[in-house]
């Protein structure tokens, strides 16, 4: 995008170009935001003369078109274009206040967790992404973002520069997830990206759609790990290799001590989660229970 000198958009094209943004993990989800959310409301405003009340304008239509989270999203990242423009002139005077976020921490809190008919309406869809996640219980980004270099044989390599742990994740796929998988591409292509050389975004519009299909609302796509997470209980999987499939740190003295990777009991605790959707999915008929109609 080429845009005009001290407008909102030039120097948001800054800070995306910055050095310290190009290391974030979530950098493309950034500029998907500010570029298809943003600037089309606020981009050509000089930044000099953009008012709270534009924000809050723009801020109404984004939570009216794509939900309260992702206009909070959104100004935060606002908030850090601006911040960054701030840092490098000596009479701006940021618009933003205390109080403009359209949801509190205590309502972005989730317990959320799909029911087994919920799961089978997802699955149903076909979406090979929403599938992918369900059965490796991965971050949204992580998957979004993943290249076939990550992935060797049937393990998949998370690397610290994305994992929100900073180390290395092995994540051992089970037969399922590597049958979700399209045909492989070149190392550096996105294996479930818009194109080779873009990583998915646009979730919200994704998500949309999988709804238009399978009519299950009010869940995201973090909703999906923590079914996965809640299967794996289900499965029987021991409660430390659960969480260590999830990427999660196990804390105290074994986690210092204890640098075993798990990698065989990874194995078995995906191959059991698979099984368990597979069940959802794809119930046995004897447990479908036919009601003898009365004389």
């Amino acid at each position: 995008m080429i845009a005009k000198a001290n407008t909102f958009a030039a120097v948001a094209l800054l800070y995306l170009n910055s050095e310290k943004v190009k290391r974030l993990r979530t950098a493309y989800q950034i500029e998907d935001r500010l570029t298809r959310l943003a600037f089309p409301l606020i981009g050509d405003n000089p930044v000099a003369d953009l008012k709270r009340t534009q924000i809050v304008a723009a801020l109404d239509h984004i939570e009216h078109t794509n939900g309260a989270v992702i206009a909070d999203r959104t100004l935060s990242d606002i908030s850090c274009v601006l911040k960054f423009h701030a840092k490098r002139s000596d009479d701006y005077m940021l618009p933003l206040v205390p109080g403009m976020n359209r949801t509190s921490k205590t309502e972005r809190a989730r317990d959320r967790v799909l029911t087994d008919d919920e799961i089978r309406k997802v699955w149903a869809t076909g979406n090979r992404y929403a599938r992918f996640l369900l059965l490796t219980a991965a971050r949204r980004d992580e998957a979004a973002s993943m290249q076939w270099k990550e992935i060797t044989g049937s393990d998949w390599m998370l690397p610290a520069a994305r994992n929100k742990t900073k180390k290395d994740l092995i994540r051992p796929l089970s037969k399922a997830a590597m049958a979700i998988l399209p045909s492989r591409g070149h190392d550096d292509e996105y294996v479930f990206g818009l194109a080779p050389d873009t990583p998915l975004v646009a979730f919200s519009r994704i998500k949309k759609q999988i709804d238009a299909k399978c009519g299950v609302t009010g869940w995201t796509f973090h909703d999906l790990r923590r079914t996965a997470r809640t299967l794996l209980s289900k499965a029987g999987v021991h409660p430390d290799h659960a969480e260590r499939c999830l990427g999660h740190v196990i804390g105290g003295v074994r986690g210092v001590y204890d640098r075993h990777e798990f990698h065989a009991e990874k194995v078995h605790a995906f191959e059991a989660l698979a099984q368990q959707i597979d069940l959802i999915v794809n119930p046995p008929k004897g447990n479908v229970r036919q009601l003898k109609r009365r004389a």
